[in-house]
């Protein structure tokens, strides 16, 4: 029964004090505005003013019904901002998905710029999830996915960020440190520290010592990337990670790096998103996580 335009008029009839004034500022004429207000008077049962010659009067109902306006308007139209937000794509949350725990340091270094320049849009950062990121992407339960491995598949695509290597991390005491490059052999008598992902996902399994048909003495996985290297660094065994991360903690823990093979394992990160979703945040953060690398050289 109450639209936004009677409201509208209540207020604009408030400010300039006459039927003509309040339907000029509303780009209506002045019988429209009076038929709109007289059918709801018609259709409440109440009159909303009377006039005393040039004057309007407001009866209760009208002062009433005019408080509301003046309370309910600004907030309307808020609304009607932040839906245009969200329709532009300059309001909401961008929810990323991790398949890269190591990764999560440098996401930090995108996030804090990213949330500068868009101060309407929240970040949420998950790294568990019930059936795996790709269906988490699918189900609109992530916008972007952040992975070493990307599954080509229709209504998705990869755009890759940065390159990096795989290293094997060591204790500066390590007898493999002699060597120029590790082996698949080479682990079979170590404890093998990782990520708790399963093991065909993982690089070292699947690129390294399966095509080998190796496997290490022990497996063990741990989430914290500290309590891992802290680990190494207490000849509990070796780990796999990327040089870059590895690097970051040279000057504080006796901890070094070694080549898996001969070649290097040399892996790409990439961030995933639905085809056709082009929201200007998301496009924003992309664009901020390839300039953080890019002024880091081609890797990190």
């Amino acid at each position: 029964m109450i639209d936004r335009i009677h409201l509208k008029i209540m207020a604009a009839i408030d400010r300039h004090g006459s039927l003509t004034a309040a339907a000029e500022s509303l780009y209506l004429t002045q019988s429209a505005l009076s038929h709109t207000m007289k059918k709801l008077e018609q259709q409440t049962g109440v009159t909303l003013w009377h006039k005393e010659g040039r004057q309007l009067r407001f009866t209760q109902a009208g002062e009433y019904l005019l408080q509301q306006a003046l309370r309910l308007s600004p907030q309307l139209e808020r609304v009607d901002q932040v839906l245009k937000e969200f329709a532009d794509g300059d309001r909401g949350t961008l929810r990323i998905g991790m398949e890269c725990h190591p990764c999560y340091i440098w996401l930090l270094t995108v996030v804090n710029p990213f949330l500068k320049a868009w101060p309407n849009i929240d970040v949420d950062v998950k790294q568990r999830f019930k059936f795996g990121g790709m269906a988490a992407l699918f189900q609109h339960d992530i916008d972007l996915l952040v992975t070493p491995d990307p599954l080509l598949k229709k209504g998705v695509e990869f755009i890759p960020v940065f390159d990096y290597e795989q290293v094997l991390v060591l204790s500066t005491n390590h007898p493999l440190t002699k060597k120029a490059y590790v082996t698949p052999k080479d682990l079979s008598q170590e404890t093998l520290y990782t990520y708790p992902v399963e093991t065909e996902r993982l690089d070292i399994f699947k690129d390294f010592l399966l095509p080998a048909n190796t496997s290490p003495l022990r497996h063990k996985t741990l989430e914290a990337t500290e309590i891992m290297l802290e680990m190494v660094a207490a000849e509990r065994g070796v780990a796999t990670l990327p040089l870059w991360l590895v690097q970051t903690y040279q000057d504080s823990l006796p901890i070094t790096y070694q080549k898996l093979g001969k070649s290097g394992l040399k892996k790409q990160i990439y961030l995933g998103m639905r085809s056709n979703e082009d929201r200007s945040f998301t496009s924003a953060f992309i664009q901020m996580a390839r300039a953080s690398v890019e002024s880091e050289g081609s890797s990190i």
